[in-house]
């Protein structure tokens, strides 16, 4: 009775891991990843636009960044200290635009390709200006670096052919 049940239990461990290789190689999983990275990005753009308008808390608020426009923009001036002060302003607003229409374009799933790309391009961006000045650690402690990567990744796999 032991061997018999061992085999019917080896067979069965067998079938399960077929099927989840098989999943692992569908194309399934590939739609279900890249719809999670959509909205991971998604997210992360809503919610620092959320932070700059006081929607998570006040400045000073644990895990408040900046808790109102001034304090973005104060922010926004320090990473972009080689523009003039008077630009600052129109740089803010420029992101916030920006983050805004990425992210319901990534949420919709509109222009995918391109989204992707200019999502990757602007953490990007954000990325180098964060590095050069704050140093490195910056940008690898909020994995901005990863976020444009991942961006750029989608926008790789958003031009491949869809199989099922």
């Amino acid at each position: 009775m032991g061997a018999l049940q061992h085999a019917a239990s080896r067979s069965v461990n067998r079938s399960v891991l077929l099927q989840v290789n098989r999943f692992l190689h569908s194309a399934r999983l590939t739609r279900f990843a890249a719809a999670a990275l959509r909205v991971a990005l998604a997210a992360g753009f809503l919610s620092a636009v959320a932070d700059r308008f006081g929607f998570w808390g006040t400045p000073g608020t644990p895990g408040v960044a900046w808790g109102d426009w001034s304090h973005f923009l104060t922010y926004t001036g320090r990473l972009n200290w080689f523009l003039p002060r008077s630009l600052i302003p129109m740089v803010g607003a420029v992101a916030t635009l920006a983050e805004t229409a990425l992210a319901f374009l990534l949420l919709v799933g509109v222009w995918l390709r391109y989204t992707a790309l200019a999502s990757g391009a602007l953490l990007l961006l954000f990325a180098l200006t964060m590095t050069f000045a704050l140093g490195i650690k910056a940008p690898l402690g909020y994995s901005v670096y990863v976020g444009s990567a991942a961006a750029f990744y989608l926008a790789a796999t958003a031009a491949l052919p869809q199989q099922t």
